[in-house]
């Protein structure tokens, strides 16, 4: 099997479980619960296809509905990332990059990596929340839940990213 393939898999099983098991149980403010289940579509690499990356993002969320018991909210949410992460790449990635380029703090630089992850992350919670909600009754709650999960989710994948970067920094000597 291939190599990237193989640990997609394992980031998904990974991200699955912590998500599960660690990340839904945390509710600030009874409103803001971070989705890192979104960090596996940040990591796409550029060369990826458009209907691959729309398949790993309806598996991820269909597989999140699943165990937590959205009923489709995280599979749309996740395809609709997946649907529009290839254009915010190219849009944030260095002109002259390769094909293959896989986003990071390294590669893009810290801030742009920031960036590109925020507005991935305001588009999911974005979904997930209107989903959730579907009125606009309670819009003050609903665009609390969007910005502070947006932010608590960008930091959690913001730590990751550094630690996952570390870790493989650190092995090549």
């Amino acid at each position: 099997m291939n190599s990237t393939f193989l640990m997609r898999l394992l980031r998904l099983f990974v991200l699955l479980l912590f998500q599960v098991l660690v990340f839904n149980q945390i509710h600030l403010l009874d409103y803001i619960t971070p989705l890192v289940i979104g960090y596996m579509l940040v990591c796409v690499h550029r060369g990826t296809s458009r209907s691959a990356i729309l398949i790993w993002g309806f598996i991820m969320g269909l597989l999140f509905d699943i165990f937590t018991n959205t009923a489709g909210m995280a599979a749309a949410s996740l395809t609709l990332v997946g649907m529009i992460q290839p254009v915010i790449l190219k849009m944030m990635s260095p002109r002259d990059s390769a094909e293959d380029f896989v986003p990071s703090i390294t590669t893009m630089g810290f801030w742009r990596y920031i960036l590109f992850v925020l507005i991935l992350m305001l588009v999911l919670h974005g979904a997930f929340y209107m989903l959730d909600a579907f009125t606009l009754s309670d819009w003050q709650l609903t665009l609390i839940s969007i910005a502070g999960s947006t932010v608590l989710t960008t930091i959690i994948i913001i730590f990751i990213e550094l630690l996952v970067r570390s870790k493989r920094k650190n092995s090549h000597y």
